[in-house]
């Protein structure tokens, strides 16, 4: 299972994150977290599967998604692959409150 991050803790050290976000890409048009990068749920899951984004095994990622529920789940997934993964608390939701 992989680990969470609050929203503070994400803006006090969002500099040490790659920050994927896994919505799909209409949700992402209509507002995401700066500097970060668009790559929904099941292509999050098949690109690290496949070994696409293994160049992202070295650095620290967060994702997120709306509420929480797929962020959790692409945290999983990318725990299980190797990578140094965290999830959003609360999603982009929590993000902007």
């Amino acid at each position: 299972m992989a680990e969470s991050i609050s929203k503070d803790q994400l803006k006090e050290n969002q500099n040490q994150y790659v920050i994927i976000d896994v919505r799909e890409p209409d949700e992402f048009a209509n507002g995401a977290i700066e500097n970060s990068q668009n790559m929904p749920l099941g292509l999050t899951i098949r690109n690290a599967k496949k070994g696409q984004i293994d160049d992202l095994k070295d650095k620290n990622i967060c994702v997120y998604c709306a509420s929480g529920y797929r962020g959790n789940i692409a945290a999983d997934e990318l725990v299980k692959a190797g990578f140094n993964t965290v999830n959003l608390e609360g999603g982009y939701m929590a993000w902007t409150q």
